[in-house]
Parts: C-alpha cells; sequence; structure tokens
C-alpha cells in the first residue's frame, strides 16, 4: 500500500529538520524522511574527539536559535547530536527516522514515487535534503598498509603503531593530523588548496569579521567556476586551541607537510612537489581577507588595534616521494573530501559535475527541490547559521505557489 503526503523531505539532518519547521509553521502536510537516527552523520561519521570550527551563536537553526551563555564555545561531536535531537522533537512527530529513499521517480499523474526501506510513498513535492557531500572522494589504495576514510577514523587507538599519512588538509584532516600527532606518531600531512582563516584579527575573532563584511552572504554567482563549490570550508587557526589548526601550526608542532599524493602503492607514495604552493595559496587568501576587514574597519570607522603580522613561511622541504616501510609509515587516513550522490534520483536534474541543476533550490522539474546543498544560495547556505534561511525560502515557494495555483491546496490522491 502506497502511503500519500503532501511534502516530503528526504534527510533529517540541519536542513530538512530547518525546512520541516517552517512547514509545520505554515500548516503545510509533510513527513521528513531520515535513512537513520537523527544527526546520524554526526554521529557515525565524526571521530571522537570531533569539535565543530564554529563558535554556537553560528548554531541558528529555525525557532531553535543558540539561548545559552556560552556563545564562544565549539560544540563536541556528542553536543551536535543533542542540539539536533532537541531540534527534532520539537517537530510534532513528522519527522521519520529508519527510513531510507531508496528511489525517487516522477509519477505519470503528477507528484512522485518514492521507494524507501519501509514502503512506498507518493509525495506532491519533494525537498531533497541530504546534503552534498555523501561519497567520499576516490582513493588510490595501498593494499599492504592500514587505511580508512575520515569518516571511519575514531581515534589513535583505532590505527596499528606506527606513522600516519593522513591525505587532505581540509578542517578533518588537520583536526585528525594534530591528534595523531599528540598521541605521538610521526604524522605526513598531504596538503591540499583548502585555505585558512587567523582565529583573531583586529582584536575580534574571525567569526564576527565573516558575518560583518557580509563574506557569509557570498552568493554562488561571485565563484570563478562551479568547480570552485568543491573547495571545502576553510579552515580555523588558533596559536592553541588543539581543534582549530592548520596545517602551518601543524608543520611547528612537528607534522611533516608533503605535497598532492599522486600514487600510493604497497610501499611506495609518489609526490605532486606543490606543498609550498599550496601554502602561498593559503597565504594569499589569508592576505586578500584581511584586507577586506582593514576596508570596513576603515569605511565604518571602527576602532580596532592594528596588528604586527608576522609573514607565514610557505618555504617546504618539499619531497618527491616516500618509502612508506623506510619511514615507518603504517596507516593512511584518506581526508580527501567527498562528492555529491544523487544516484537515487531518476531525474535529469544534474549537471556533468553530479550537482542538482536549480535556482535557488527550485529545480525545472515541478515540485522538486534542494536544500542544504553548499552554495546553494550563498556561502553560508548549508551551515548552521544560514540553512533555514534557504528551506524558509523553499516552503514559501511549495506553499505559496501551491494556493497560487491550485486554491483548495489539495494533493489529489
Amino acid at each position: 500500500m502506497t502511503t500519500r503526503v503532501e511534502t516530503a523531505v528526504i534527510g533529517g539532518g540541519q536542513a530538512g529538520l530547518s525546512a520541516g519547521f517552517h512547514l509545520t509553521r505554515r500548516g503545510a502536510e509533510h513527513v521528513v524522511l531520515e535513512r537513520g537516527r537523527i544527526g546520524e552523520t554526526w554521529r557515525s561519521e565524526r571521530w571522537d574527539s570531533f569539535r565543530l570550527n564554529t563558535p554556537n551563536w553560528f548554531l541558528q537553526l529555525p525557532g531553535h536559535e543558540y539561548a545559552g551563555d556560552d556563545r564562544d564555545a565549539f560544540l563536541t561531536r556528542d553536543e551536535t547530536v543533542a542540539y539536533l535531537e532537541s531540534y527534532a522533537n520539537s517537530a510534532n512527530g513528522s519527522v521519520q527516522t529508519g527510513t531510507d529513499v531508496l528511489s525517487l521517480r516522477v509519477r505519470s499523474e503528477g507528484g512522485f514515487d518514492l521507494e524507501t526501506s519501509t514502503g512506498s510513498l507518493a509525495a506532491r513535492n519533494v525537498v531533497v535534503a541530504t546534503g552534498s557531500f555523501r561519497r567520499p572522494a576516490p582513493a588510490a589504495l595501498a593494499r599492504s598498509v592500514f587505511q580508512l576514510h575520515a569518516r571511519e577514523y575514531r581515534n589513535p587507538e583505532q590505527l596499528p603503531d606506527g606513522g600516519v599519512l593522513v591525505i587532505g588538509s581540509g578542517q578533518s584532516g588537520c583536526q585528525i593530523a594534530g591528534e595523531l600527532n599528540r598521541s605521538g606518531r610521526d604524522v605526513y600531512l598531504s596538503v591540499g588548496r583548502c585555505p585558512s582563516f587567523p582565529f583573531m584579527y583586529r582584536g575580534r575573532r574571525i567569526y564576527d569579521w565573516v558575518v560583518d563584511i557580509g563574506m557569509m552572504d557570498e552568493t554562488v554567482d561571485t565563484l570563478p567556476s562551479p568547480a570552485a563549490r568543491l573547495a571545502g570550508n576553510p579552515t580555523v587557526a588558533s596559536a592553541e586551541t588543539d581543534h582549530l589548526i592548520g596545517p602551518r601550526r601543524l608543520a611547528r608542532q612537528g607534522v611533516s607537510l608533503i605535497g598532492r599524493v599522486e600514487t600510493l602503492d604497497d610501499s611506495h607514495a609518489v609526490i605532486r612537489p606543490d606543498a609550498g604552493a599550496r601554502l602561498a595559496e593559503a597565504t594569499q587568501f589569508e592576505a586578500t581577507f584581511k584586507q577586506q576587514v582593514d576596508d570596513y574597519i576603515t569605511a565604518n570607522t571602527i576602532d580596532a588595534p592594528q596588528e604586527e603580522n608576522e609573514p607565514n613561511a610557505d618555504s617546504v622541504a618539499e619531497v618527491e616521494e616516500i618509502n612508506l616501510d623506510a619511514a615507518g609509515v603504517t596507516s593512511v587516513v584518506w581526508a580527501n573530501g567527498y562528492r555529491p550522490d544523487y544516484g537515487w534520483i531518476d531525474l535529469p536534474v544534474f549537471d556533468a559535475g553530479g550537482w542538482p541543476v536549480h535556482t535557488r533550490g527550485v529545480t525545472a522539474v515541478d515540485g522538486l527541490y534542494f536544500v542544504g546543498v553548499h552554495w546553494l544560495h550563498k556561502r553560508k547556505s548549508a551551515l548552521l547559521l544560514g540553512v533555514g534561511e534557504d528551506a524558509e525560502h523553499i516552503v514559501s515557494t511549495i506553499v505559496d505557489g501551491k494556493r497560487k495555483n491550485d486554491p483548495s491546496g489539495s494533493f489529489t490522491r
């Protein structure tokens, strides 16, 4: 038997729950389908010591904004799950966990058919809120070395004794490399293109500046190319806080920085000698950002202390090959990112890179919407800070559009 609903939201993370909140507020019949538990990705694909690198005041899910007294602290993995659970608990029973959507197709009579792990569902509207990055980036495998993806990493004790090669220098790679280094491991970090912010600048935390200068509200049309959507969010580098760490601080603490790993076999890693070039790009990103802040301070006559900025050292002792046995490397952690994964959607709404084609989440297929996509509309679109804004736009499009085109607002059963 097929269950019918006006709107099905696929995904019970921050994006899906935000859409569900606005649908509830507008009195729109809906269900939020979550493949696992609430916060499943945070529960099962984050390491034990994980912390957010954005502060508590970035927790701005609609109707569930942070109201505590420690706005500048950073949630742990378990605290993030608890935050999402408490949000879901206020959803008036519209969240259905343990329901994996296996396929999505258009119905001949209008609307959509969803095949799920718990049965068939027909919906007039579908909001896909499963996130942009679900499929790990391809990895070359070395058979004799223990290896796992960052989403499988939990703690240093999980790895065999010996050195570790961490591939990828975004938030995941840097946090994991830092933890392994502190545990006494010899660590090699393959540096990618992820830039970094300084934790403090001109007397304020970087989070205040990125919001004030409008960086979080930059729209997708400002990107140099569609491929730029694959770039990770910048890491935040602190001089003291363990989880806020970037390649340069890791190098000062004894981590060996290397360039891109081009091939990896049973005993050798072939390295592109470009770690210095990647650090130089990061330096330029940071300089451009600081200039934006300086210009904002000047334009708004803000009293902010000047800083004596020490120049970043971009020189690296480049290597072109690592003999894993000789270096004592027994493990590889792949932290080289994710790619979109919408293979279960049988609809022509994706570009060559697998990204949904849309205008602020609205596709050319009537009734199909996306929310929570990286750079869906703005830099903050997939973040706890900004996902609610896009969710409200999508729900308004669904509800107001439905009322305009169908005054009864009913879904033909």
